[in-house]
């Protein structure tokens, strides 16, 4: 039962702590593997052609969003308003101005809905403007995009539930919510390879699944809601100082935490004008890349926000720079081992997951080219996350938007020129170099504004975190050679007992390594899997 507060205690949430973290991961991990299971699927009963680039195209928009605001976008946005709300005002004043967000939100959204529906031409030719006017592509992505259109509307009251509990400090709820997604588009693929006579309305149908997923998604999150006494039907009095500056903060905010999905999707208008499925192989190897960085860096975001905002509420600059490298030698002692692991398996771990039905061996290997250069950003992308966090919690939206357009002009101008000469793999480069670049402007700006991060602390960590990596990806590349030339019985393994085996053996060097080094990641790690384990 979630401890009974009184408008006069500014404390709205418990500390966070290992066993929260633990909860977000695995929820996270659950997630993501049936994540993977949908893209199997998609990738099995469309290929990579004209249905799949047509999905593709149409789900860029509801997609970019749900990771906008549902991945701790929208978190980012409310909950360092809401501790300061509760600070000054008390907790059932943050709760009434939570109310009239809610509405508010729900009738702006309601309005994006209606215009995007109207005008989907336009942003389907706006994503891919490659695509014949007169093609039966962009015919077809149009139509999905206006089946599609009002998951908009969903996502957008999901990700304000999830952004309320988090600062409430239930994290389980909001953590799940993404299965139910998950599980809706799978149920629906599996309809439409069953019982639909066409190619165009299985794949309306999956259309439909996604939609269908949002409204679950949000029905999940009501009760628990209503058990904290959120009651977003009531219409209270707004608070206009603290409503004026969510309203402030919104838009910024969400537009610099969308700088790599703002890249990806500029990647897809690119890739409109390569060969068909140019696009699709983008698309999957995204998802790869979103694997580690939704399980960790994501989970991370989530659980520390409402500890940073609180800091930062109370002027704790020294806990806001410890919580700040803590969490990112964590992330990237996660992360590294998983590009370097993706680097080097990135050929079977497609084939594995994708290659069957109208997805070629020639799909997997063009895919495997784009999961290539994506993989070589991973810690960017997890380390941006965590540093955007950061500043938001300060409640500073505008020196992040300014890297972030630095960076999109950099990923457009990238992709632009590599892939005259690379591709769809250039497309995918120019997306991690400008990954790169945000995240050194973004430690550039940190540092004016709260003065020196003391970074030298970090090398240590960083030098081992990588040495350990590249030890692991050597071996792993031996095993993976070794496996491929046919090695146990004159045959090669099964590409499931291919990927698991070094799968499993990179796991055992990395940690291996990393306890010889004595890794004090390490041990947060197990710490946090003992606590979940112990969880009733």
């Amino acid at each position: 039962m979630y401890p009974v507060r009184t408008a006069s205690d500014p404390s709205p949430r418990k500390p966070v702590d290992a066993k929260d973290a633990g909860v977000v991961v695995s929820a996270t991990l659950l997630s993501r593997i049936l994540g993977y299971v949908r893209d199997m699927l998609i990738a099995w009963s469309f290929g990579a052609g004209i249905y799949a680039d047509a999905f593709i195209v149409a789900f860029r928009i509801p997609n970019m969003f749900r990771r906008l605001v549902g991945e701790g976008g929208f978190g980012m946005v409310f909950i360092p308003v809401f501790h300061a709300h509760a600070q000054r005002r008390g907790l059932q004043d943050a709760l009434n101005l939570t109310a009239v967000i809610f509405r508010r939100l729900a009738f702006i959204l309601f309005l994006i809905v209606l215009l995007g529906t109207v005008f989907a031409p336009v942003v389907v030719h706006t994503l891919a403007p490659g695509f014949l006017p007169s093609g039966e592509t962009l015919h077809l992505s149009v139509k999905l995009t206006r089946i599609m259109m009002p998951y908009l509307l969903c996502v957008g009251l999901v990700a304000m539930s999830m952004g309320v509990l988090n600062a409430l400090g239930h994290f389980t709820a909001p953590a799940l919510a993404p299965v139910v997604l998950n599980v809706s588009m799978i149920t629906a693929i599996l309809i439409g390879v069953w019982l639909a006579p066409s190619m165009a309305i299985r794949v309306g149908l999956l259309a439909a699944g996604v939609v269908l997923g949002g409204g679950l998604q949000f029905a999940m999150q009501v009760p628990f809601l209503i058990r904290r006494e959120v009651r977003f039907w009531k219409k209270p009095r707004p608070e206009s100082g603290a409503l004026a500056q969510f309203g402030r903060s919104a838009l910024p905010v969400i537009l610099g935490g969308a700088t790599y999905q703002i890249n990806v999707l500029l990647g897809t208008l690119l890739a409109s004008y390569l060969a068909a499925g140019s696009v699709s192989y983008l698309f999957y190897a995204d998802r790869l890349v979103q694997f580690p960085l939704g399980i960790f860096a994501v989970s991370a975001v989530t659980v520390m926000m409402p500890g940073l905002s609180q800091y930062a509420v109370e002027n704790h600059m020294d806990a806001v720079k410890q919580t700040l490298f803590k969490s990112l030698r964590l992330i990237w002692f996660v992360t590294v081992p998983a590009m370097v692991g993706l680097i080097v398996l990135r050929e079977p771990i497609v084939a594995l997951l994708f290659e069957r039905g109208a997805f070629s061996s020639n799909s997997t290997h063009l895919t495997a080219n784009a999961l290539l250069w994506y993989s070589t950003g991973l810690w960017a992308y997890a380390a941006m996350r965590i540093l955007l966090a950061v500043f938001y919690a300060m409640q500073d939206a505008y020196r992040p938007l300014k890297a972030a357009a630095v960076s999109v002009v950099i990923n457009l101008a990238a992709g632009a020129l590599l892939m005259q000469v690379m591709g769809h793999s250039g497309i995918a480069l120019g997306t991690a170099l400008s990954a790169f670049v945000n995240v050194g402007l973004l430690f550039f700006l940190l540092r004016r504004k709260i003065g020196p991060l003391g970074g030298m602390r970090m090398l240590p960590a960083v030098l081992r975190i990588s040495g350990c990596a590249f030890f692991m990806g050597a071996v792993i590349q031996w095993l993976h050679t070794w496996l491929t030339a046919g090695a146990l019985g004159g045959r090669g393994a099964t590409p499931l007992g291919h990927v698991v085996l070094c799968v499993l053996t990179g796991v055992a060097v990395y940690t291996a390594a990393a306890f010889l080094c004595r890794s004090d990641e390490l041990y947060t790690c197990f710490q946090m899997i003992s606590k979940r384990t112990k969880t009733p």
